[in-house]
This record gives C-alpha cells, structure tokens and sequence, in this order.
C-alpha cells in the first residue's frame, strides 16, 4: 500500500494506528502555535508609542519596551505586530 500511493510504511503504520485509537482517518486538528510574544496591551501600548514618536527606529521601540518593562523582543517581532496594525517603521536610522 505504501508503495502504491509513494508513502513511507512508518507513514502507513501511523494512519492504521489512529485509525484503531480514534476510529477515523480524519487529520488531527491544529494545535494553534506558539503564543503571541506581545499580547493585546502591548500591542496598543506600541500602537500609541509610535503615534507619538513618528520617526522612532525598530531599535528605539525596543529600547523604549525594554525600559517600558517590558520583556525583549527582536525586532522581527516588533515589525510583525506593527504591520498587522498598516504602521511602517524605518528599520535604520538616519545616516548623516
């Protein structure tokens, strides 16, 4: 069977085996990830830091959190959680 359909035999084995534990072939359902680095209050709190600091870097948001109290992050994860709110940052500052 695994030779017919390009699968490994463990691959075989794991299907038969669920299927005897829960009685269906059926994917399992997802467990949803890893949770958020920033939740819902830090994410307003960055929301309005940067209403009132336009031409902050992606650094100085996260000096400006760390010093805030809040735990380090990178800046990846600053940029994701601004982009889901359409908010550009400079990822440099400016060269003189």
């Amino acid at each position: 069977m695994a030779r017919r359909f390009g699968v490994s035999r463990s691959f075989v084995k794991d299907l038969l085996r669920q299927q005897a534990a829960t009685g269906s072939l059926a994917p399992k359902p997802a467990t949803g990830g890893r949770a958020r680095y920033l939740d819902a209050a830090a994410q307003a709190w960055l929301v309005a830091y940067v209403g009132q600091h336009a031409d902050a870097t992606l650094a100085e948001l996260n000096q400006a959190w760390q010093a805030q109290g809040g735990r380090p992050v990178g800046q990846t994860c600053l940029w994701q959680a601004l982009h889901e709110q359409h908010l550009r940052r400079k990822k440099k500052p400016p060269r003189h």
